[in-house]
């Protein structure tokens, strides 16, 4: 069966530690892609306006699973955006915004906002992956299409959290890991694989003929979906024991070096 689709997680996955790709191979990668008729896809919990930024001369061209799958644009158009209820949101920021130890990023279609008062050297990190990111007196007052709450919290922490959150909040956020001391809050059943499943459909893409690249918790259900699933060295223990295949490490162009594959049709895309 033919891959017609590959899908790539961005931190931990095809970006590496200092946030770079090399951007000269994957663009040569990808005219053949379109060559061959294999759609590619950013599917990450970053936000929409900091991942099109890395794809500059392409990102009218691709499509986007953000925000870990609550907001999928193809194209420059809009698939999907899911939402909070207005009450939902309160709900959960009533439980948050009184944990001193936690920052909360309320994200949300037209920008990402973070309490005015916040650490700056928090906000300098969240920066890195909020492009729009919009300090605000009063996260209650925030009036956006909200789908997803980003926490930053000590790595060692996180478990925990979740845990007590997700008993809380039972049916109305999911807490997952996306690495690097991060937790994001979504709506449950907007994960990746949800995301990616509206362009398949759309596309008429099988299971079988993805290829999807991951590391950390909010890669699970995308991997588990797809028929060519790699975690990558550097991925969790139990993102490895989720994917079906192995990659290298997320620092030594990995991902490329399978996508090479994929176009040559060597290995296990033989024939």
């Amino acid at each position: 069966m033919a891959v017609k689709l590959i899908a790539v997680d961005m931190d931990g996955t095809f970006l590496d530690d200092k946030k770079q790709y090399n951007k000269a191979r994957f663009l040569a990668q990808y005219a053949e892609m379109k060559a061959q008729g294999i759609r590619f896809v950013v599917a990450s919990g970053n936000q929409y306006w900091q991942l099109i930024s890395f794809f500059p001369e392409i990102r009218d061209e691709i499509a986007f699973v953000a925000e870990n799958g609550a907001y999928v644009v193809n194209q420059g158009e809009e698939v999907f955006c899911g939402a909070f209820t207005d009450e939902q949101a309160l709900m959960v920021m009533d439980e948050l915004l009184p944990l001193s130890d936690v920052t909360t990023v309320v994200c949300g279609k037209n920008s990402a906002y973070i309490s005015d008062q916040a650490d700056e050297s928090v906000v300098a990190i969240m920066s890195r992956h909020y492009h729009r990111l919009e300090p605000v007196a009063d996260l209650r007052q925030v009036r956006d299409t909200l789908f997803k709450f980003a926490l930053n919290l000590p790595e060692d922490d996180s478990a925990r959290l979740r845990g007590a959150l997700g008993h809380r909040l039972d049916g109305i956020i999911k807490p997952v890991s996306s690495g690097f001391g991060f937790v994001d809050l979504i709506i449950p059943g907007l994960h990746k694989a949800n995301g990616i499943q509206r362009l398949q459909q759309q596309w008429q893409i099988g299971d079988e003929e993805v290829v999807a690249f991951g590391d950390s918790g909010n890669d699970e259900e995308m991997l588990r979906k797809a028929g060519f699933s790699f975690a990558m060295e550097n991925a969790r223990p139990e993102i490895k024991a989720v994917a079906k295949y192995a990659a290298g490490h997320h620092n030594q162009q990995s991902v490329l070096d399978v996508i090479d594959d994929v176009l040559a049709g060597r290995g296990l895309f033989a024939g």
